[in-house]
């Protein structure tokens, strides 16, 4: 899968946690891109938008 088209960003409230990020790559057509900051390079989880959106939604519920 290309991601090179891909933005990544940290959560505004990841700060003063030491590093231990995710960021988000959520500018693509059709996938999310999920990886460790600390790690750029390394493996991507990626989702489909719709399952993003669905545990995103989930996740604010609790």
């Amino acid at each position: 899968m290309d991601l090179s088209g891909a933005s990544w960003r940290k959560s505004t409230r990841s700060g003063g946690n030491g590093g231990a990020c995710l960021e988000v790559a959520d500018n693509l057509s059709d996938v999310v891109g999920v990886r460790d900051s600390k790690d750029p390079g390394g493996p991507v989880l990626t989702f489909d938008t719709q399952a993003w959106r669905s545990f995103v939604g989930l996740a604010k519920q609790h």
